[in-house]
């Protein structure tokens, strides 16, 4: 039987030490719904409180719900709570491996304390959820800010809408802003993707889904292979090549996949082609990464900037690509090109 999940490793440490989990095997305490944690919920002149987030979810508070998407993770709908338009979230469990699923629902809340305009902000979350609500194969629930219905996929893959070269720079911007917040505190997303990528109304990018997220001891590395972090994983084609051999995690693999998100921007393309397990040998063992020879947009002044920008970001070592904050200024510099 696994071993209870980390306190410790799940929430940040300005919560944990009052926390009275009891006998609980996950940092739980009781509520009148059920066990959440202790965090106090706040409503500001009708809003919802920009400053914390809460475990305890208020149900009669919830109206208006109307489905936004659903997959793998589970689903998302569009409500309002407490005169605010929010998204809940909730977490499918997965029956072949209960433990992951655990772990990925209490790894959506690592970044749950932190806000940054280009992060979805986390307003609550519980595992206890009222009968008329219950859902058998659900872990628990989220409510976030809702930022709207459009993602970096959608917009690189599904629209007709040109995305020019001030467009896809100030989105990479975003992203890199949002890591390198993250980063600053310890939090590893390792799933960064054009789909993890929501868009606002106000065309600004704000990274979501941290169900993969890790926060990271002063921000050292931690084994891939830790039966503790049996979550950790990420979409095949964005990951990493020391997360592909199991080895230490760091913030440098958050900037790999940046890598290949930056260049679906520029191209538009999907990154690879074939047999997934051909893909992830290759990437490994022979360096592979998206083409970049074929492109004329490449060939520019600006476009030698960019390949030169990607050859750092994917890097097969981590401690050659460059942290989100040196990053920033190579960004200003293409921008000085367009």
């Amino acid at each position: 039987m696994p071993s209870p999940i980390p306190v410790t490793r799940l929430l940040p440490k300005d919560i944990y030490p009052s926390l009275d989990i009891g006998t609980c095997s996950s940092p739980l305490t009781k509520h009148p719904y059920g066990p959440t944690l202790q965090v106090p919920v706040q409503r500001l002149h009708g809003k919802v409180s920009s400053r914390l987030w809460s475990s305890v979810i208020h149900w009669k508070e919830l109206r208006s719900m109307q489905p936004v998407g659903s997959g793998g993770f589970g689903s998302v709908y569009r409500a309002e709570y407490l005169g605010d338009t929010v998204a809940l979230k909730t977490v499918k469990k997965c029956t072949k491996n209960k433990l992951a699923s655990r772990q990925s629902f209490w790894a959506e809340l690592n970044a749950a304390h932190l806000r940054h305009r280009n992060i979805v902000r986390i307003i609550a979350a519980t595992t206890c959820v009222p009968a008329d609500f219950e859902d058998e194969s659900s872990i628990g629930m989220i409510l976030m800010e809702f930022v709207g219905s459009r993602n970096l996929q959608q917009i690189i893959y599904e629209c007709a809408e040109p995305l020019g070269e001030d467009r896809w720079l100030r989105y990479s911007k975003d992203i890199v802003h949002g890591l390198q917040f993250l980063h600053s505190h310890n939090v590893v997303h390792l799933d960064i993707k054009p789909a993890n990528v929501l868009v606002s109304s106000e065309d600004v990018c704000k990274i979501a889904d941290f169900g993969c997220s890790l926060t990271l001891d002063h921000g050292c590395e931690v084994s891939a292979i830790s039966p503790h972090l049996s979550h950790v994983g990420g979409t095949y084609t964005h990951r990493a090549p020391e997360l592909l051999k199991g080895e230490g995690v760091s913030s440098k693999a958050d900037i790999f996949s940046f890598g290949i998100t930056f260049w679906q921007l520029i191209t538009r393309e999907q990154p690879y082609t074939g047999d997934r397990q051909h893909v992830l040998y290759a990437v490994v063992a022979h360096n592979l990464r998206p083409c970049v020879q074929k492109y004329p947009l490449f060939r520019s002044e600006q476009g030698r900037l960019c390949r030169t920008l990607l050859s750092r970001c994917w890097s097969g070592e981590g401690r050659c690509r460059p942290s989100a904050q040196e990053l920033l200024p190579h960004l200003e510099q293409l921008r000085s090109h367009t």
